[in-house]
């Protein structure tokens, strides 16, 4: 077994028994049984040993999904198939899952947070990916909404290993959210989220949209909405992003008349931040 997999199993076995903050680099060495210099040949840090156990489970788990959706021609069983692969991974690494998540106060760093990110988004593309190989143009309009829905089904039902610490019959669970996933697709009418809104939530945390952003964002609105209020709000704040001139009572009112439109959702929060009304 390579040096740097024999340090990240045995550290996995004290972590699991006492907690990252609890567990010293003394004691994954000597668990080990290595010195502390063989220990920095291969991690930096605690934190850099951890963050390359998270590399190692993500990647595993990212990679299977994505061979998963993209190979399995099935259509049929393709969704209970991936529901199925998830929650299994979720059972097979629930311990050091459970860690991570009662601990990670402990450990959150930026790096953290944007590995987190990369690997969610990546998850995100390959429920995309599934959903219009399993529905095609039919979710056309409700497809970000739709994986949006798929992912809150998998972080929900995850604390039933997590947390909560049931037998759980997969099969069942497996059917039962292929089936809820089904209706929402067949049934489901109203979008709420829109591939301009999904774009804006991939953004880091603390990057701010740019003017340039903010103008194309208005211009895809602008094709898409056909209502005259909405049109006529719309590019009078595309004007007021250039020459403000208008006062703040009127700037709330154009707001206004955008918010209940699906189109203009993700444009509607960030000039609310631009003009500084939260």
């Amino acid at each position: 077994m390579a040096k740097k997999q024999l340090i990240m199993d045995k550290a996995l076995e004290l972590f699991a028994k006492q907690g990252f903050s609890a567990t010293s680099i003394q004691q994954i060495t000597d668990h080990c049984g290595i010195s502390k210099g063989a220990f920095y040949l291969s991690f930096k840090s605690k934190d850099a040993l951890i963050l390359a156990i998270i590399d190692h489970f993500m990647m595993k788990y990212v990679s299977s999904i994505d061979y998963l959706v993209r190979s399995e021609d099935d259509k049929e069983k393709l969704l209970y198939e991936f529901y199925h692969l998830c929650f299994d991974s979720y059972y097979e690494h629930s311990e050091f899952a459970k860690i991570f998540i009662q601990e990670q106060a402990h450990s959150l760093n930026d790096e953290l947070i944007i590995k987190m990110r990369y690997y969610s988004q990546l998850i995100e593309e390959s429920i995309l990916y599934m959903v219009e190989k399993i529905y095609g143009y039919e979710v056309e309009q409700m497809k970000y909404d739709l994986v949006y829905c798929i992912q809150g089904f998998m972080k929900t039902y995850s604390e039933l290993f997590f947390f909560l610490n049931l037998q759980v019959n997969l099969d069942t669970l497996c059917k039962s959210l292929v089936e809820k996933t089904n209706l929402l697709a067949a049934y489901t009418t109203i979008p709420f989220l829109t591939k301009d809104f999904v774009q804006l939530m991939k953004k880091p945390l603390n990057e701010e949209i740019t003017r340039e952003e903010m103008m194309m964002l208005m211009d895809h609105a602008l094709d898409e909405v056909e209502g005259e209020i909405e049109r006529e709000s719309l590019t009078l704040l595309k004007e007021e992003l250039w020459n403000p001139s208008l006062s703040r009572a009127l700037i709330s009112g154009l707001l206004e008349n955008i918010r209940h439109h699906g189109e203009c959702q993700a444009i509607y929060f960030k000039l609310r931040h631009h003009f500084s009304f939260e």
